[in-house]
C-alpha cells in the first residue's frame, strides 16, 4: 500500500477553539471587578485575533462583534462613555476585529491551496507509483513509499511490479538528487521498466533498457545532472506461482543489482539471508565508466519466504547516537502474517529507532511466496521484542 494513512490533517483541539470566548468572559469580569484605571481592552482585542487563527470566518466575525459590544458595554457600566479614551478603545477593538477577519481569510485561502497541492501531489504519486495489487500471479505483494519531508508524497525513490510472460518482474530504485528533476527521472524509469518488462526476454536486457532510458533523460537535465545522474536499483524476476509451475526446491528469484542495498530474504522460521550480488555493479546511468555486462544472480525462494527490497532511506536512518539502522539485524528471528504486516512493523520500528522518522525518503517492497496450505493469518512477533 502506497503511503498507508500517512498523516492525518491537523485539526484544532476543541479546548483551543474555546480560547476566544474565555478571553472575552475573563476580560469582562476583570474590567467589571477592577478599579477604573485598569482595562481589559488588550484581552478584547486579542480575542478576535486568536479566533482568526483557530476558527472559521463566521466565528471570527462573531468574536469581533462580541469584543466591540463588550468594550462599549463596560464603558456604559463604568459611566465613562463620554470620555475620549472610551471612543479610542472601542475604535481600537473594532479595527483589530476587522484585521482579524482579513487574517482569517488569508489563512483559509492558504489552507485551501495547501489542501489542493496535497491532492495534486497524491494524484501524481498514484500516477507515477501506483499501488500494486496485493496478489500477483500467486505471490503476495506490498509496497510503501515513506517521505522524509512532512506532507511530501513523492521524491526520488521508486518501485514497480508487473506480471509478464517471463514471471513477475519488479524494481526498487533510488534516483540521485532531489526535487522535480528526480521525480521526472522516476517517471521515466518506471515507464521504461513497464515497457521493457513486457518486451525483453531476459532480466539483463531489461536493465540495459533502463540504462539507455536514464541516459536519454540525463541529456535533458541541466547542470551536473547531465553528466552525473544515476540511479541505484534492484531488478528482480520471480516465476509465477501457477499450476504446473516449478517444484519448491527449484523455485528461485533472479536479481540484477545495480549499486543498490542488498535485498533480504526472510524465511518462514524467522531466519534471514542477505542477497548480495556475485559481482558488484555500477548504478544505472554509469555503465560507460566500466564494468562488465549485467549478470543476474539466482537465489532460492522457498515456500513461505518473503523477499524484502528497500532504498537507503531505511538503512541510513540513524538513532540518537548516529548509529545506522540495520534492517537485517532488526528483522532476524521475526515472523509476520504477510508482506503488508512486515512493512507496517518495519516503518514503525525505524520511526522509533530514529526518533520520529528517517532523514531520507524510503521505498519498500515485500513479496511473499505462500507455502502450500498456509493459513491466511499466522502469529506475528513484533520487530522490537518486549522488555
Amino acid at each position: 500500500m502506497v503511503g498507508r494513512e500517512r498523516r492525518s490533517t491537523f485539526r484544532t483541539p476543541w479546548y483551543l477553539r474555546l480560547l476566544p470566548a474565555v478571553m472575552l468572559v475573563g476580560g469582562a469580569f476583570f474590567d467589571a471587578l477592577s478599579p477604573p484605571r485598569f482595562t481589559a481592552v488588550p484581552l478584547f482585542a486579542a480575542a478576535p485575533l486568536v479566533a482568526a487563527a483557530l476558527t472559521s470566518w463566521v466565528v471570527t466575525l462573531l468574536t469581533g462583534i462580541a469584543a466591540v459590544v463588550a468594550t462599549a458595554g463596560l464603558h456604559v457600566y463604568n459611566q465613562d462613555v463620554t470620555e475620549i479614551t472610551s471612543f479610542t478603545e472601542v475604535t481600537t477593538v473594532a479595527t483589530v476585529s476587522a484585521v482579524a477577519l482579513l487574517i482569517n481569510r488569508v489563512v483559509r485561502l492558504g489552507s485551501e491551496r495547501l489542501a489542493s497541492a496535497r491532492v495534486i501531489a497524491e494524484a501524481a504519486q498514484r500516477a507515477v507509483l501506483p499501488e500494486p495489487q496485493d496478489r500477483i500471479a500467486g505471490l503476495q505483494v506490498a509496497a510503501r513509499y515513506e517521505a522524509a519531508q512532512a506532507d511530501a508524497f513523492i521524491g526520488g525513490d521508486l518501485f514497480a511490479v508487473q506480471d509478464t510472460p517471463w514471471g513477475v518482474r519488479l524494481i526498487v530504485g533510488d534516483v540521485r538528487g532531489k526535487g522535480m528533476e528526480a521525480v521526472s527521472a522516476v517517471a521515466v524509469l518506471v515507464g521504461s521498466f513497464r515497457e521493457a518488462a513486457e518486451q525483453e526476454s531476459t532480466l539483463e536486457a531489461v536493465a540495459q533498457r533502463l540504462e539507455r532510458a536514464l541516459k536519454r533523460e540525463g541529456v535533458r537535465r541541466p547542470g551536473l545532472d547531465a553528466f552525473e545522474g544515476f540511479t541505484t536499483a534492484v531488478i528482480g524476476e520471480i516465476p509465477a506461482v501457477r499450476a504446473g509451475g516449478p517444484p519448491g526446491d527449484g523455485y528461485a528469484v533472479r536479481l540484477v543489482n545495480r549499486g543498490h542495498p542488498d535485498p533480504l530474504l526472510l524465511h518462514a522460521d524467522g531466519s534471514l539471508v542477505s542477497l548480495a550480488p556475485t559481482e558488484p555493479a555500477l548504478p544505472l546511468g554509469m555503465g560507460d565508466l566500466g564494468g562488465g555486462p549485467d549478470r543476474a544472480d539466482a537465489y532460492p525462494l522457498p515456500a513461505g519466504s518473503t523477499l524484502l527490497l528497500y532504498t537507503d532511506g531505511l538503512s541510513e536512518a540513524r538513532d540518537a547516537h548516529g548509529v545506522f539502522y540495520d534492517p537485517g539485524e532488526r528483522l532476524r528471528g521475526r515472523v509476520f502474517p504477510g508482506p503488508e504486516e512486515l512493512l507496517d512493523a518495519l516503518v514503525d520500528d525505524v520511526r522509533r529507532y530514529s526518533g520520529g522518522g528517517p532523514s531520507d525518503d524510503m521505498a519498500l517492497m515485500a513479496v511473499a511466496r505462500p507455502s502450500a496450505g498456509q493459513p491466511d493469518r499466522r502469529r506475528t512477533v513484533p520487530v522490537v521484542p518486549a522488555d
